[in-house]
């Protein structure tokens, strides 16, 4: 009798099952087509997110803004100035308008005033024109101003905060 037997070869070279063929290929176009959603999911995020400012890795805070700045007009000041070495005399007419952190320090500065005008007025008549004609000079005429303007007219007051000494009227005569 003749019996055959299978080789290991034989077995690798039958066909697969019409059932497993066609289960793999139906994996294989649904993956594929997941791959391809995907794909297509993510480039319409970073196009949408790209237009809006959107972003994947940080979150946007919205910074809170500051308060708008508090404006303080002073009354135009006139002052003598130091005689040049001509003997001439000048004069300097100044406006100034003070741009401070909070209305509590406007209120402050317009209580003390009169002290303040006076240092003013005081530091003023001590110019001569000519170190007042560059415009370098009424910059530090201005950070002189805002460190006169700030001081404490009381000891153990803090200085008011000055933020900036704004020219609206200069005219040197």
């Amino acid at each position: 009798m003749a019996t055959t037997t299978a080789t290991p070869q034989a077995e690798e070279q039958q066909p697969e099952k019409p059932g497993r063929a066609k289960l793999k290929r139906i994996l294989l176009i649904v993956l594929i087509a997941l791959v391809a959603a995907a794909a297509a999911a993510g480039a319409t995020w970073f196009t949408v997110a790209r237009h809006f400012g959107l972003s994947l890795l940080t979150a946007k805070h919205e910074v809170p803004k500051p308060p708008p700045p508090v404006f303080f007009p002073l009354d135009p000041m006139t002052v003598n100035l130091q005689p040049d070495d001509g003997g001439d005399t000048h004069y300097l007419r100044i406006g100034l308008t003070l741009k401070v952190d909070s209305e509590a320090t406007r209120q402050r500065l317009a209580d003390q005033m009169p002290e303040i005008r006076s240092r003013l007025l005081l530091a003023l008549s001590n110019k001569r024109p000519e170190d007042l004609e560059p415009l370098e000079g009424k910059r530090e005429l201005a950070k002189e101003l805002a460190v006169l303007i700030a001081k404490p007219t009381e000891p153990g007051e803090p200085p008011a905060h000055v933020e900036d000494v704004l020219f609206t009227d200069f005219v040197v005569q």
